[in-house]
């Protein structure tokens, strides 16, 4: 696994009456090799991948949690419901590993999550450990994205707004 980065806590000069402290957080570093060995953000990489324009952050934790809901395959997401909104940190983290790594970014125009060359090579190498939950997937994916596009839709109108 990827290393830690040291925390540290700047403090103030002696004789400055108003000081600020900067806190640093420990995070862990998270590599290429690291996502290869994750089967659940494998998993939700080839989920991006299946929305060929790409998904928005909110119309693909509704595609998760419906995949979780309808098909046999428990992707390990654990989700609250705020409103109708399905919300879980779980997938917030993984979908921050995946930008941090280079495999999936936010598309400038339309705010939509895209996988990248990278990404798409990543799958590629790790066909071979998904291969018995890719059909799985992407009949999933078929037939929750009726549902989900009216939410993906709207994420889009919002962006072109401003």
């Amino acid at each position: 696994m990827g290393g830690l980065k040291k925390s540290k806590a700047a403090t103030p000069q002696a004789g400055t009456e108003k000081g600020k402290e900067i806190k640093i957080l420990t995070r862990h570093v998270i590599t290429v090799s690291d996502i290869l060995k994750n089967q659940r953000i494998l998993r939700l990489l080839y989920l991006i991948s299946l929305a060929t324009n790409g998904i928005s952050e909110k119309a693909l934790a509704h595609l998760v949690y419906s995949v979780e809901k309808s098909s046999n395959i428990k992707l390990g997401y654990n989700f609250v419901l705020l409103g109708d909104t399905p919300v879980s940190k779980d997938l917030i983290n993984d979908l921050t590993s995946l930008k941090y790594t280079g495999l999936v970014e936010m598309s400038t125009k339309s705010r939509k999550l895209v996988i990248t060359g990278l990404g798409k090579e990543v799958l590629d190498k790790a066909a071979e450990s998904i291969q018995g939950d890719v059909d799985t997937l992407r009949k999933a994916f078929e037939e929750a994205w009726p549902k989900i596009a009216p939410v993906d839709v709207e994420t889009t109108l919002k962006a072109t707004k401003r």
